[in-house]
């Protein structure tokens, strides 16, 4: 037996996705014949908009050149466009400046470029970092290495079993002096919303600097890295309507000044002899060769898109979508949905299927074109808090539909009749 979907929706988008629908080609496509796609997995990579691959394809096409050195045309006009999608991205996530973005090629690498640069420099063995039980790999793995190197403590803040923060533990953890607090904006597998601002206003009473994994909030909220007076904010392109291979790390400009360069190699030098060097100014002590040009071209467009929609419209059309979701998963038999209510998480539903691996939930679903994630997310501990394997998890970006929701609802149900 077929879900039946409700002929009206009672919740309204303040967008009009079918227009936007139209900017995104691989939304078009049909993975079968007769099966077009429902992509629901814009939490592990977003889908590109075709004014993204046409600011790509024109640099490389009209303007392509290494860029900072040149002094032809081709290198002016390349150096230009990647230094204004630097301040594109600067204004977009309220920085005082551009010399505090720096491109990296993804999170992992600005939060591995804080640990060994930060880190290195100033942590020292016996010395505290709180992290927390709903970090992805990339906001663990790192200060385990480094933790291995200097011989630091870590501590984690819990995990409660409606996928919150445990607040007052955290309160209770910064009493023991952490030099370090890093945490994630907004959890990719339990779409919570981590008070960031709160958190940070409390590790700097407590004296820690704080790095802020900004990978889903910053495509999907509006940010002010001034207004949260976060020390670090890391974040990608790839999961806000821009290219792979280009990220962002944000840096209180004092802190990046006072930090030693992370890789060495041409452009992050001002000079260099036989036996020394002297670093570069910023941002370029910190982008060691030739960066990723097209993609920061890339990724700048994305802003342009983005910025042009409304942040606070994308906010509130993926709050409409994920209420929607959470309300026709909890119809369904046997499906469990973890974390928050609608009201403090983002556009995520991560669930399992009573008796169905989510391996083949995600299997059966592609069949009928939906697209789900199946597995630990890149989160092993924190599906250990919850004594399961692995979740499906659904995604919502601002270019799916309320039928999108109830296509999903129709697939669980049809694989619930192949394992009934």
């Amino acid at each position: 037996m077929l879900s039946q979907s409700p002929s009206t929706h009672s919740l309204v988008s303040p967008l009009d996705v079918e227009k936007i629908r139209e900017d995104f080609p691989v939304l078009n496509r049909e993975v079968r014949p007769g099966v077009k796609v429902v992509y629901l997995d814009s939490t592990a990579t977003s889908q590109k908009p075709r004014q993204v691959l046409e600011a790509m394809e024109a640099h490389y096409r009209l303007h392509n050149a290494n860029i900072h050195r040149g002094i032809h045309t081709l290198a002016e006009e390349s150096t230009a466009a990647y230094e204004a999608a630097r301040q594109r991205i600067a204004d977009f996530i309220g920085a005082r400046s551009p010399r505090e973005v720096i491109f990296t090629r993804n999170t992992t690498e600005s939060i591995n470029l804080v640990a060994q640069s930060w880190g290195r420099a100033h942590l020292q063995a016996g010395d505290m970092v709180l992290l927390t039980e709903m970090e992805h790999h990339s906001n663990l793995v790192p200060w385990q290495m480094l933790a291995e190197q200097r011989s630091l403590r870590l501590e984690f803040v819990p995990v409660t079993p409606d996928g919150l923060l445990d607040m007052d533990a955290y309160r209770r953890l910064l009493e023991q002096g952490p030099k370090l607090v890093a945490f994630v904006h907004m959890s990719n597998v339990l779409g919570t919303v981590n008070p960031a601002r709160e958190m940070i206003a409390l590790a700097h009473q407590a004296g820690a600097v704080t790095v802020v994994d900004a990978a889903q909030s910053a495509p999907h909220l509006p940010v002010d890295v001034c207004r949260l007076d976060a020390d670090f904010f890391a974040f990608s392109a790839h999961k806000m309507c821009g290219p792979t291979g280009v990220g962002v790390l944000y840096g209180k400009e004092a802190l990046l000044e006072a930090m030693p360069p992370f890789l060495g190699g041409g452009d992050m030098i001002k000079r260099v002899q036989l036996r020394s060097f002297t670093a570069n100014e910023l941002p370029h002590k910190f982008e060691a060769g030739t960066p990723a040009i097209a993609e920061a071209i890339g990724f700048g467009a994305a802003i342009d898109y983005l910025t042009g929609i409304g942040m606070d419209k994308i906010a509130a059309h993926e709050h409409a979508i994920t209420e929607y979701a959470l309300e026709r998963l909890e119809e369904i038999p046997g499906v469990w949905v973890f974390g928050p209510p609608a009201d403090k998480k983002g556009g995520v539903a991560s669930f399992t299927l009573e008796g169905v691996h989510p391996h083949d939930v995600s299997q059966i679903l592609d069949r009928y074109g939906v697209a789900v994630r199946a597995g630990h997310h890149c989160a092993m501990p924190l599906h250990e808090q919850f004594n399961i394997p692995a979740t499906a998890r659904a995604s919502f970006y601002l270019y799916n539909t309320f039928d999108e929701v109830d296509r999903l609802v129709e697939g669980i149900y049809k694989v619930k009749e192949i394992f009934s």
